[in-house]
């Protein structure tokens, strides 16, 4: 199979609910929104899922998460984690979404071809964890960046994305604005 051939599914993990724990699932909505993506690449909300996500996951070639990660660097630090990194980072887990994705990874080590040939986590360490819709302010300002990252995997696994040359509208992001412009009293 070449590299041009090679399934690469996408997963952005997290609590849209509790501001910047869902900066991953922002950051696969923005990926969309600004880029076009080869047809053999999969984009999955995968929001506080667990073991629904095996399905997706089984024996694609590339397997990367977006997601918030717990490293114990300063809020707002951009985060790579691949392959052989990536047991550590649910050593420290963030939440609970966190235990059922490495329990979908255990359980296709028992599978012939299960695991994902490769696994990268782009991660952002939270700025603020509160029960508020929207990323905080320094979230919203490492978005940009992350999603970059997510990009440049992409590149180096010969997906290369489009630039849209207008950006798609996101529904977290427009949830997010109406938030920010409207708050509730």
């Amino acid at each position: 199979m070449s590299v041009t051939d090679r399934h690469i599914v996408v997963i952005g993990m997290g609590n849209v609910l509790m501001q910047d724990e869902g900066i991953g699932v922002r950051a696969v909505e923005a990926l969309q929104c600004r880029y076009e993506l080869p047809p053999r690449v999969s984009v999955v909300d995968g929001g506080t899922t667990g073991m629904e996500l095996m399905s997706e996951i089984r024996g694609c070639d590339h397997l990367i998460v977006a997601d918030a990660v717990n490293t114990g660097a300063p809020p707002g630090t951009l985060v790579r984690l691949k392959d052989e990194e990536v047991p550590a980072f649910f050593q420290t887990k963030l939440s609970n979404h966190q235990l059922g994705l490495s329990d979908i990874l255990a359980l296709l080590t028992l599978e012939e071809g299960g695991l994902p040939g490769s696994i990268t986590i782009v991660g952002m360490v939270p700025h603020e964890l509160r029960n508020v819709l929207g990323l905080s302010a320094g979230a919203r300002r490492a978005l940009p960046r992350m999603v970059e990252m997510l990009a440049d995997e992409l590149r180096a696994l010969g997906a290369s994305p489009r630039k849209r040359e207008r950006p798609l509208p996101g529904f977290w992001a427009r949830q997010d604005m109406l938030e920010r412009e409207a708050p509730c009293a």
